[in-house]
């Protein structure tokens, strides 16, 4: 196979973002999340047009074979952005194929352009595979997560 096509997604992509929702619901074997209640057209073109919004597709053809999604965030302790890099997956058979690396590569050109100064990612303790990766392409910082319910 030849290198995928990466794609940004736009307002006009709602049935491509439909497809990477797929793509994740199976490689995080979480389709409750990611497939349970898809957004509609009008939600994912409001969404996809913002430009803080950043959806990523690598394309064999018509397959998504991986794709991330980020979101950038303004700073106001000085002029700056980071971009939280939230949601990254390869198909299983598209794997260590360097995928990945090439969807956070684009990511960081975007980045770039929007004047952002970082790019950072969490991973789960376990998840050797994302762990080695952001390694080989970062400095590791051991941090804790909290989730805060709002009910």
């Amino acid at each position: 196979m030849a290198a995928p096509t990466l794609r940004r997604l736009g307002p006009e992509d709602h049935a491509l973002l439909l497809r990477l929702n797929a793509m994740f619901a199976v490689a995080f074997g979480d389709d409750e999340t990611y497939t349970g209640a898809p957004p509609d057209e009008a939600w994912a073109r409001e969404a996809l047009g913002r430009p803080g919004l950043i959806a990523l597709v690598a394309l064999d053809g018509e397959t998504v074979v991986g794709g991330l999604v980020a979101y950038e965030l303004d700073k106001l302790e000085r002029r700056r952005r980071e971009v939280y890099l939230y949601d990254l997956a390869v198909a299983e058979a598209q794997r260590r194929r360097g995928i990945a690396t090439q969807l956070i590569d684009h990511l960081r050109a975007i980045a770039r352009e929007r004047g952002a100064w970082v790019v950072y990612v969490q991973a789960d303790h376990g998840d050797e595979p994302a762990i080695a990766l952001y390694t080989k392409l970062g400095a590791r910082e051991d941090v804790m997560h909290f989730d805060l319910p709002l009910d």
